[in-house]
């Protein structure tokens, strides 16, 4: 269940990026990803096994009428794809929270899923002047460019001081 590999979509490439390196307003776009029968089951079965993930037959009784892809699936897939697309470079991304996560439609099979991600705030430490906090806005969205799932990530990142100090 490994997504596409992002090609030229990081903003930071193999370099590390620090707090002090990242603007508001910068965007990133991830590669796809598809979701199909198989990989909804396998996900379903280890982690979410609710009927309408765990087979067209059960899926079909249920509250949706068809197989879907389970919304933590679809928040892994989101974060594999923001992870590969590296838009911190070779600084990990490191979440503190996840505020405003909304599941927007459900994903079915056969549906290719990117995400985007945007900088809405970045703020300095009050507590750890070696960090900074950076909140971006992570939409996933279906092939038909509708979104699926939206949320807010705030990841704490090093700053070029506490980098030094390392």
């Amino acid at each position: 269940m490994t997504p596409a590999a992002s090609s030229g979509a990081a903003i930071g490439g193999d370099q590390p990026r620090f707090w002090d390196d990242v603007e508001v307003g910068e965007r990133v776009r991830s590669a796809g990803f598809e979701f199909s029968p198989d990989n909804i089951f396998a996900f379903a079965r280890q982690y979410d096994p609710q009927p309408m993930h765990l087979s067209e037959e059960a899926a079909a009784k249920s509250f949706f009428g068809e197989l879907i892809a389970s919304g933590w699936q679809t928040a892994c897939v989101t974060f594999r794809l923001m992870v590969d697309a590296r838009p911190l470079g070779s600084t990990p991304l490191v979440g503190l929270e996840i505020k405003e996560m909304k599941f927007e439609r459900p994903v079915r099979p056969g549906d290719r899923v990117y995400a985007e991600g945007e900088v809405l705030e970045r703020r300095a430490s009050k507590t750890r002047p070696e960090r900074g906090i950076v909140v971006m806005r992570v939409v996933t969205k279906n092939q038909k460019d509708q979104p699926v799932m939206s949320q807010l990530w705030v990841a704490i990142l090093p700053t070029r001081q506490g980098a030094a100090r390392l």
